[in-house]
This record gives structure tokens, C-alpha cells and sequence, in this order.
């Protein structure tokens, strides 16, 4: 696994050993950058269900100004860390090490770019997507990863913009629209 272009182009990535992480494959990551490649500089990420980091990795190389990792499993952070400081990232980085579900929702902050990428078999992609919308920013995109094709068309003013299917994996590409929610634009509590 690898850092595909940027900064940290060709870096090299650590992942867990073992079944308890399933890394984005090469092709994939490739497909959803080149949707998302003008979404993408100076933007606030966050990468949830992180595992290895290297979606939010992969954005902050292509000039993200930065992102947050989230991941329970405190030796998937680590990883995370670890591969942030190999990429040169680590300043514009900040690893957490909690649920993501209690994350989303206690967390106040704004995004305009999120990547959702949890386990297969949890069946929480919908429920994250839930919790998630409120918190970007209008004209936000989020990138969901899945194994089946579950996309709601609508959830929370994300919208579905397109689906790629790459083999058995699911990539899923949302936008926040812009003032649905508040036509101010800003935060909603």
C-alpha cells in the first residue's frame, strides 16, 4: 500500500497485521481520488473508521490542509500515526482514539470532505451517514466504501451523486448541498 500522488507521492504504508483491518485496494483508491481530485486542496477531512489512515493520508498529500483520524482500536492508531509521520503529515494531522459513532455524535466540528469507510459486515455505513450530515459543510463531499449496494439517494441533505463499482467493492460519492439544511450556511444548534 502506497501514497499514489502529492507530497508523500510513492510512500509506502503499514497496516495491522491480520483480519481486524481491510485496507482500501490500490484500484479503488485510485478510482475515488480521480472523482473527488477537485475536492480535494485545502479542504477539512476526516477519515473515520481510519484503520490504516491511508484515505485521509492520501488527501492530505494532495494538499488537504488537514484531517482528522478516527479509529477505536488504539493499535490502528498508532499505524495511523506512524504512517503520518513516514508521509511528513503529522502537522496537519490529529488521530483520536474513540468509537467513530460516539464521535459523530458529540462532535461539533465541520468537514467538507469525509471518507466513511467501516468494517463490511457492521452494518453501521447507514447510520454513520446519519450522524455525519449535519456536520459538513455545504458543498461537502463524502466518499463511502461498502461491499453491497445500500446508497440511500438522500440522507440529512447529502445527496448521491454517482456509485462505482469495482469488482465487490462499493464506492459511494455524496455532496452536501449547499444551504438545504440552513441558508446561512452555518451551524444548526
Amino acid at each position: 500500500m502506497r501514497v499514489i500522488t502529492g507530497t508523500a507521492r510513492g510512500r509506502r504504508l503499514e497496516t495491522l497485521p491480520g483480519e481486524d483491518t481491510r485496507p482500501t485496494a490500490e484500484r479503488v483508491k485510485e478510482g475515488l481520488f480521480s472523482a473527488i481530485q477537485f475536492d480535494i486542496e485545502g479542504r477539512r477531512a476526516i477519515d473515520l473508521f481510519a484503520g490504516s489512515g491511508q484515505l485521509g493520508i492520501e488527501a492530505l498529500s494532495r494538499g488537504a490542509a488537514e484531517c482528522v483520524f478516527i479509529d477505536r482500536n488504539a493499535a490502528a492508531a498508532d499505524i495511523v500515526r506512524h504512517n503520518l509521520k513516514a508521509a511528513g503529515l503529522f502537522s496537519s494531522a490529529h488521530v483520536l482514539t474513540t468509537d467513530s459513532m460516539a464521535f459523530l455524535e458529540r462532535s461539533r466540528d465541520h468537514y467538507d470532505l469525509a471518507f466513511l469507510d467501516p468494517p463490511y459486515a457492521s452494518g453501521l455505513l447507514p447510520q454513520a451517514l446519519v450522524l455525519l450530515a449535519p456536520l459538513m459543510d455545504p458543498g461537502g463531499t463524502v466518499v463511502c466504501e461498502s461491499d453491497r449496494d445500500l446508497a440511500p439517494d438522500e440522507v440529512g441533505g447529502l445527496r448521491l451523486q454517482k456509485i462505482y463499482r469495482y469488482g465487490r467493492v462499493y464506492v459511494w460519492l455524496y455532496r452536501k448541498e449547499n444551504g438545504m439544511d440552513d441558508p446561512e450556511g452555518g451551524d444548526q444548534t
